[in-house]
């Protein structure tokens, strides 16, 4: 039996587990390496890696290798191969062509392009006619990797990613594909609570992936049973009676183990995840063998006829200045509710920021890396028992905030906090001179220069001068005592500095109570103070809301916004305050459409459009945006903008929205929807906060993306180039 070199691609981080997978398949001479596994097999391996490996993206056959250090050598290489023994003249093929660290071929389009004619000029050569080019189902899908001066040539045995099994569907957007999901439940030890009779449980469900992929493991079923199209059905070496014999075992396979599912059951607060949970299980074959249900996050529970066993979730990202606080909070209820409700249950749990993993106040065995697309994440293994509670740190913020402002007023609070006020006539010297030069009224003056100092300090200058202190939060490994000790000496010397009443500096703990949303009210002092910016007026009040009204870091979005709104209609999402909508219209816009959720601050954008002489004309409404937007994308008859700022939170799960929304799950419908909005050689902004983002342009891919982060970064922020990205987009 011939014996084929294999190749299995995989998410990084996932070599060992599809390792072992080929192992236990069968494969022969198995080596690891940077996001794939080498492998040798017959063909009777090759269709079973297809079948079955739950962790792959793609099989490849390899074919040959060959240097290349022209254009001529890649279509020389190409045409070694006698391609007739693959494809006859009536057939079809794709190509797909990637290039590392090779500067005669560094477009892969061009490559691609070379690839296949060199393949259809053989076969017209031969047959006098050639193959056609199919990128969705072709006979045969033909992969190039061309990594410095080596191509490697394959055969794409999967024909399309592995992850998709044939149970999605496809209108709904899967922020966990399926093959990540089947690493999560292997590396948390599925398959022998699966064989010990031990329950599954997802409390934030989604649209159902881990518990399908939970139920494919433990029922012993084939991920790929359900797909009706692979890279080889249309191969001319493909043996058809051998792949029905593996098809056919298979299936006798999944009979079996239908019959021996332990307990599945997955919950969800959104009607709508919980719908598209349903269907993808009946589309799995699975009805009736997963148990989904409606339920928050705080009402989880099990049932005491379920046995013990794993709770495995995707909760929601969360990573931002105050953002990160909205997590914290469901984290620290997720945590209460495994401790009251699940001991002895064993939990794993994928996160995108690490620090949150501390909300839950249960020790996690070490984290495992993994990685959701380009995000890198941590897979937290806890074992649910009281030896491994803690408390995570809370406290009222208005408690301490009393506390370190009676430290600061009762002098010599911290004796370092000299070299605080140091940096901070330093920053002021410079500072004062560039906002004087750029007209800057309001700017952030300190950002964490010293990291014993972990603070914002921003001035804002309009009748008076205002100062608003933020705190970052501390290290676990900072004494809160010390923490607090310093942040009253950064109180004490900001006055002293700035030559200001110590009333006109304001502190703020971006921390969470429980049960509050993001922007709850701090206080009801009803102060509001008028500031200016290039041109415009705005209300901001440092007393009553954890931000003030304006962010300060997008004054150059907001300038430049300004400058380009001349006679454009502009659309404002997520709009806060409305203070892009005041520079809009300030600029020459001759409509504006302003979309926010809050009356707070679609009622403070109104008070800013009457101090900038704004009529009713420019609208204001109150919407969820993520629904409006797809709406509108939706209707027959669209509204079009020829400017738009989509500037979205990292995280939010206000009870005014049935659903939790996350920015790096949810950005891609978020902007597809946006851009369906534009009129022709209109402009999108889009903008985020979340320091972690990664957007993901493959998926966006029919658009023209381009990354102005490093423009949109004023000088005061300079320091921090992460503090947020920026994109312009066009369609």
């Amino acid at each position: 039996m011939t014996q084929y070199q294999l190749f299995a691609t995989t998410p990084k981080a996932m070599e060992g587990i599809l390792a072992n997978e080929i192992s236990a398949l069968g494969g022969h001479d198995v080596h690891q390496k940077l996001a794939g596994v080498a492998f040798q097999g017959d063909l009777a391996m090759a269709y079973k890696a297809c079948l079955w490996l739950r962790t792959a993206s793609r099989v490849l056959l390899l074919l040959n290798s060959f240097e290349v250090n022209s254009q001529q050598d890649l279509y020389e290489g190409i045409q070694r191969i006698d391609w007739s023994e693959h494809l006859g003249p009536d057939d079809s093929l794709a190509v797909s062509f990637s290039s590392k660290n090779n500067p005669a071929i560094d477009n892969t389009h061009f490559g691609a392009l070379k690839v296949k004619d060199a393949i259809v000029d053989q076969m017209r050569g031969k047959f006098g006619s050639r193959p056609n080019v199919d990128t969705a189902h072709p006979s045969i899908r033909v992969n190039v990797y061309l990594h410095n001066e080596i191509a490697q040539l394959s055969l794409d045995l999967s024909g399309e990613s592995s992850h998709m099994r044939g149970y999605r569907d496809i209108t709904i957007a899967a922020p966990l594909k399926e093959n990540l999901a089947a690493a999560i439940l292997l590396r948390a030890g599925w398959p022998e609570f699966a064989r010990q009779g031990g329950s599954l449980l997802d409390p934030m469900c989604g649209s159902g992936t881990l518990l399908v992929e939970g139920a494919l493991i433990a029922g012993d079923i084939a991920p790929g049973l359900q797909r009706d199209y692979y890279g080889f059905l249309g191969w001319k070496q493909h043996d058809a009676a051998l792949w029905q014999n593996i098809l056919e075992q298979a299936r006798q396979r999944r009979e079996i183990g239908l019959a021996k599912l332990p307990v599945m059951v997955g919950f969800d607060q959104d009607r709508d995840s919980v719908n598209a949970a349903l269907r993808h299980i009946e589309n799995a074959g699975l009805s009736g063998k997963i148990h989904i249900e409606k339920r928050n996050i705080i009402d989880a529970s099990a049932a005491t006829s379920w046995p013990h066993g794993l709770i495995v979730c995707n909760p929601p990202y969360g990573e931002r200045l105050g953002d990160e606080e909205q997590a914290g909070m469901l984290y620290r209820e997720f945590g209460e509710v495994l401790k009251q409700r699940f001991t002895g249950w064993q939990a794993a749990i994928i996160i995108g920021n690490p620090e949150l993993g501390f909300r839950l106040g249960i020790r996690s065995h070490k984290p495992i890396t993994l990685f959701n697309g380009a995000l890198e994440c941590k897979l937290l293994r806890l074992t649910i028992e009281e030896k491994a509670f803690f408390e995570p740190k809370a406290k009222s913020q208005q408690e301490r905030i009393e506390f370190i402002h009676r430290r600061a007023q009762a002098g010599q609070p911290d004796s370092r906090a000299e070299m605080f006020a140091n940096r901070l006539h330093k920053n002021l010297k410079k500072l004062t001179k560039w906002a004087k030069q750029n007209q800057v009224h309001c700017y952030r003056l300190y950002d964490a220069d010293l990291p014993e100092y972990a603070v914002a300090v921003d001035i804002y200058q309009g009748e008076r001068i205002w100062v608003n202190v933020q705190e970052y939060e501390s290290p676990r490994s900072v004494d809160p005592a010390k923490a607090n000790q310093r942040l009253a000496g950064v109180l004490a010397e900001i006055p002293k500095v700035l030559e200001i009443p110590a009333e006109q500096v304001f502190l703020k703990i971006r921390r969470k109570q429980k049960n509050t949303d993001q922007y709850e009210k701090q206080g009801d002092s009803r102060r509001f103070h008028v500031i200016e910016e290039g041109g415009c007026k705005f209300w901001v009040n440092f007393e009553d809301y954890l931000d003030t009204g304006l962010f300060l870091d997008h004054r150059a979005m907001r300038l430049l916004i300004q400058q380009q709104a001349k006679g454009k209609r502009f659309l404002n999402l997520f709009a806060y305050t409305g203070s892009a909508t005041v520079h809009a219209v300030i600029g020459g816009a001759i409509s504006s459409l302003t979309v926010d959720m809050s009356n707070t601050y679609l009622d403070w954008a109104r008070r800013n459009f009457h101090l900038n002489g704004i009529s009713d004309e420019h609208q204001l409404i109150r919407a969820n945006c993520s629904e409006w937007l797809a709406q509108q994308a939706q209707a027959k008859h669209k509204q079009q903008f020829d400017l738009i700022f989509l500037d979205p939170p990292t995280f939010s799960n206000s009870k005014k929205m049935d659903e939790i929304f996350d920015i790096q799950k949810d950005h891609i419908p978020l902007i597809r929807n946006t851009a369906a909005l534009l009129a022709p050689k209109g402009t999108l902004y889009f903008s985020t906060n979340f320091r972690r983002f990664k957007l993901d342009q493959e998926a966006l891919s029919d658009l023209i993306i381009e990354d102005i982060s490093t423009k949109m970064i004023p000088e005061d922020f300079a320091r921090n180039a992460r503090i947020h990205y920026c994109w312009r987009i066009s369609r």
